[in-house]
């Protein structure tokens, strides 16, 4: 099984505003992102299967609607998941979120702090936090850092989501890009709670982070519970498995450590379906 854990649908004017401007600012003029059904099905030939990801960010312009999710992954329940997302300064974030999974099928929930300009230990967030648990779907969390300007970055540190994780321990929590900056307190919070795993999605574009965030995943004892992704459309499935492969290219000729073949291996064929109960 290689499973991607971590893409997105970006259809027509799903990414806007803030986000849009940002993009063009890192990448130039001319970047545009889009990732269609067409060209999301085309990214996974070969492979088993992916989380597809919603995203209620309509305070930095991105805007994936649940429905919209949702009508793709029905295409092919079996191998694709859609993970929800609500925008939890809403007063109708928890009726909403039910509604996605009940009634839409969407599987768990993507929130993204430092996109939907929230800080997820504030106590008016835990009924959310509470349905997810309720409902026995995981949570998704871009809990890092991000180039808009106009999002929270201090809601972002991985720590945020410790007294979360004490409130509600039976709750499936993925934290995206090994927290990246913050990829050791990232990795802290994952080894302290049973029901934490995080993703190495975007961090293979900086090879030096990810060569030692893998080290000390491997050092710390926490190798298996990172899980496969790639952050398609911005970087591919198969450019991430490419790049998992190649991840001790850096310690050839020298005396730095290398991550096992074997770990990166069972990190590439995890079963993540079965791991956060989507299957």
């Amino acid at each position: 099984m290689i499973f991607d854990c971590h893409t997105h649908l970006f259809g027509p004017g799903m990414v806007s505003g803030p986000t849009d401007a940002a993009i063009k600012r890192a990448w130039g003029p001319d970047m545009h992102i889009e990732a269609t059904p067409d060209q999301h099905r085309a990214n996974l030939e070969g492979f088993d299967g992916a989380i597809v990801l919603a995203m209620a960010a309509g305070a930095t312009g991105l805007v994936v609607p649940n429905e919209y999710v949702a009508a793709y992954c029905a295409e092919a329940p079996s191998r694709l998941f859609g993970f929800a997302s609500v925008d939890p300064n809403d007063p109708n974030a928890v009726p909403d979120f039910e509604t996605a999974v009940r009634e839409l099928g969407l599987k768990g929930l993507k929130l993204g702090p430092i996109y939907q300009n929230f800080y997820p230990d504030r106590p008016e967030h835990y009924p959310l936090y509470a349905k997810a648990e309720e409902l026995n779907v995981p949570i998704l969390w871009h809990q890092g850092t991000s180039f808009v300007p106009e999002g929270y970055l201090d809601a972002s540190r991985p720590a945020m989501l410790d007294p979360i994780a004490r409130a509600f321990p039976r709750l499936k929590m993925i934290v995206a890009h090994m927290g990246h900056p913050w990829v050791d307190e990232c990795i802290s919070l994952v080894r302290k709670h049973p029901n934490l795993y995080m993703d190495l999605s975007a961090l293979a574009s900086r090879p030096w982070q990810y060569y030692n965030a893998l080290v000390s995943a491997m050092e710390y004892g926490v190798t298996d519970k990172i899980l496969f992704g790639s952050d398609y459309p911005f970087f591919t499935t198969q450019q991430t498995v490419d790049a998992l492969r190649r991840v001790n290219d850096l310690a050839e000729g020298t005396r730095l450590p290398r991550v096992p073949e074997r770990a990166l291996e069972a990190i590439l064929h995890r079963d993540t379906p079965g791991l956060l109960g989507l299957a």
